[in-house]
């Protein structure tokens, strides 16, 4: 009977040590509140004219040929066309040979910017795709750039 009672005290003390450690009010990596707007609802009508919108001077770059070894990079320009501030959350590459680099701070609307992309080449040979997924503010919140090379051995 008392181990009983000792298992049903201790479920009874898990859910609620759960509950007050989950709640907690910390802000330790939340966004200013007026960055995150959520133009979608119920009624299916969203006013997206108050958002920030990512636009791409291209969404393609075409290395060409790449000798086997050779580290390429390019920018992607990248203007914010938008009337909110444009907040750039991350930004993934669908291979580890393919390292971009992004703007940490806001793009104020009508600002441009650049995400650099290198490619290293070690290791891969013929035709490569590779594509860059940027996770922004926007609607919808994802954006895709692609690069491509030839990559030649020596």
């Amino acid at each position: 009977m008392k181990h009983y009672k000792f298992f049903l005290h201790i479920l009874i003390l898990i859910p609620a040590i759960y509950f007050l450690v989950s709640c907690s009010s910390g802000d330790r990596d939340s966004l200013p509140s007026d960055l995150v707007n959520n133009p979608n609802s119920a009624t299916g009508k969203s006013d997206l004219s108050k958002l920030p919108a990512i636009k791409f001077d291209q969404d393609m770059h075409d290395f060409g040929k790449v000798i086997q070894g050779e580290k390429v990079s390019f920018g992607f320009k990248f203007k914010n066309t938008g009337n909110a501030d444009l907040v750039i959350a991350q930004v993934n590459s669908s291979c580890g040979c393919t390292v971009p680099k992004f703007p940490k701070t806001p793009v104020k609307p009508g600002d441009e910017n650049v995400i650099t992309v290198m490619f290293d080449s070690q290791d891969r040979k013929g035709i490569q795709n590779k594509t860059i997924t940027v996770t922004s503010n926007c609607q919808p919140s994802n954006s895709v750039i692609r690069i491509k090379a030839m990559v030649i051995v020596p």
